[in-house]
């Protein structure tokens, strides 16, 4: 939905509201995305095949035309991170739109900790233009489906309308291949659905600001110099350790304002906070809470066998979320042929219950996929890859179909 600028004023009426006054030439529609501002540039930046590929990336914010926003999933404006490439051939575009959606998924199950499907989408649900479209699709905690990414095969079609061409090496005059991808901020609002609780986020350890927090004990008053002095001392050796390549990050907070104080690195989803107290540091040990268990569940550790093992408990948290929304996908995602079966298990979701995944065989009608968006605001997230060839018949219409595709309601 595109933001379109009609008038440059506005003008206060007789009867004191402001009206539209001076209209554009031509309407503005301001910045939904890339594609006519990158295909005009690689027009004038391509004559050859030596000139190729072209390969851009870029961090830009964009304007959408949201009626509905929601906190970073669907906002007016965003910052989102686009690609756009330029080949001389057919197969190696394919392979870069490929090699793109791998890369996202990479980074959406490895660091973000979200398990994704990984598919194609319909023609009706293409980016406009592309010949094909394909897509990574997280489960969140509502069972909903959050589009975590997406990469465009755009065939010729856009170097034809922006006349990116260039002379192949047998001389002739040929139109580049082009491909688009990208994900955005909502990336942040899918880590924050996925894995945080009702006490507060939850972040996994590999993009954490912070990895640990030392809360010593302390007490007005009193000599605290002892256990802030051992605690800089913790802090100092965990620092030193390393965590997929960058220093094991760690704050100190020496308030004392009594329990308030670790609920707030709660709230904030620090992987792990530590306890210091005199006794720990007579014994040697530590108290430590891990954000992927219950708040109130803490263990008592040998303090240098903690500071060994950092890295592994950091991994072991993090293999735990993922591992969990994993679970919780796989609990909710049903293989239905049945179409009252299909049909009532989204007419009974209620509330936070928005049914579920399933796959079902469609037959391949838009006429099929519009009836269910239409019945039930459920729509083909993608056709993925793994569905294996079988035979059966549409959810909708009951036409022959070859294979099972992904539906959900979707953000």
């Amino acid at each position: 939905e595109c933001a379109v600028v009609t008038h440059h004023k506005l003008e206060q009426g007789d009867d004191g509201a402001l009206k539209p006054a001076g209209e554009l030439a031509e309407p503005l529609i301001v910045r939904p995305t890339s594609e006519t501002i990158i295909g005009e540039s690689m027009s004038r930046w391509t004559s050859s095949y030596r000139d190729l590929p072209i390969l851009l990336n870029q961090w830009a914010n964009v304007v959408r035309w949201e009626m509905r926003t929601r906190m970073f999933l669907r906002t007016s404006e965003f910052l989102w991170q686009e690609g756009h490439t330029a080949h001389a051939t057919k197969e190696e575009a394919e392979q870069r739109t490929l090699q793109m959606l791998d890369l996202y998924t990479d980074f959406v199950e490895n660091f973000l900790a979200m398990p994704v499907v990984k598919g194609e989408k319909t023609e009706s649900e293409r980016f406009p233009g592309a010949d094909n479209t394909t897509c990574i699709e997280a489960m969140m905690q509502d069972k909903r489906a959050l589009q975590a990414g997406t990469s465009h095969f755009l065939g010729q079609n856009f170097a034809k309308s922006s006349e990116i061409k260039f002379q192949s090496e047998e001389g002739k005059e040929e139109y580049a291949w082009t491909t688009s991808w990208g994900t955005s901020t909502r990336m942040i609002g899918g880590m924050i659905m996925v894995h945080s609780d009702d006490d507060g986020l939850v972040v996994p350890p590999k993009v954490a600001p912070a990895h640990v927090v030392i809360l010593p004990i302390v007490k007005k008053g009193a000599d605290n110099s002892k256990i802030l002095g051992a605690a800089e001392e913790l802090k100092k050796d965990l620092s030193a350790k390393d965590y997929h390549g960058r220093k094991v990050n760690v704050e100190i907070d020496g308030r004392d304002i009594g329990g308030a104080r670790g609920w707030e690195w709660v709230k904030k989803g620090i992987p792990i906070r530590v306890e210091l107290g005199p006794r720990d540091i007579e014994n040697g040990s530590v108290f430590m809470a891990r954000r992927d268990k219950a708040p109130n569940e803490k263990e008592s550790m040998d303090r240098d066998t903690f500071v060994e093992n950092i890295a592994g408990i950091l991994d072991g948290i993090q293999d735990a979320l993922f591992n969990r929304a994993l679970a919780y996908r796989e609990k909710n995602t049903f293989t239905i042929d049945s179409k009252d079966e299909f049909y009532d298990i989204y007419r009974k979701a209620k509330g936070v219950n928005n049914g579920a995944f399933v796959m079902a065989h469609w037959c391949g009608s838009p006429g099929c996929e519009d009836k269910i968006k239409q019945d039930l605001s459920v729509t083909i997230r993608c056709i993925p890859f793994d569905s294996p060839e079988q035979g059966g018949q549409c959810i909708c219409c009951q036409a022959p179909s070859s294979k099972r595709v992904l539906f959900a309601k979707a953000y």
